[in-house]
């Protein structure tokens, strides 16, 4: 006979402080915003101080040396690695039991103003890409005497 039906109001705040704390525990504890539809995780990186230089390891399993590219603009220096899809959706659809495996384009900038640009190497091995930064060699004061007139 009588329902009861929600009173949405237009001029209500729709605030929800228990959604909120979700979100911030979502952030928190995932390694990237799972709610962005097909974005994928940053890739993981360490770097090292060592002597002279400083040491870039990226984690970048199952790419192709051909897919991953190493920009220097100015004082930053971006990788990007693309993975392409070996399989079209209609053979996903009918052959693929479960594909969990991402496909897309992954890209990092890091600050390398400390680094002498021109002498950076990089290595690719074993899914590691290995980047060498060579440190910039600080410039001793140049001494001088001033003669008195």
């Amino acid at each position: 006979m009588f329902e009861i039906i929600p009173f949405k109001n237009a001029h209500c705040t729709s605030y929800d402080p228990f959604k909120a704390f979700e979100d911030l525990e979502r952030s928190f504890f995932s390694p990237f915003d799972a709610s962005r539809r097909g974005a994928l995780a940053p890739f993981r990186t360490d770097v090292r101080d060592a002597d002279g230089e400083y040491v870039l390891e990226a984690d970048l399993p199952g790419f192709a040396k051909e897919d991953i590219n190493i920009d220097v603009e100015g004082d930053y220096l971006t990788i990007k690695a693309q993975r392409h899809s070996e399989h079209e959706d209609k053979d996903r659809k009918k052959n693929y039991v479960r594909c969990e495996r991402s496909y897309g384009s992954y890209a990092r900038s890091f600050d390398i103003s400390g680094v002498d640009a021109d002498k950076i190497s990089a290595k690719y091995e074993n899914g590691v890409l290995t980047l060498h930064l060579p440190k910039v060699e600080p410039a001793a004061p140049a001494a001088r005497r001033l003669e008195i007139q």
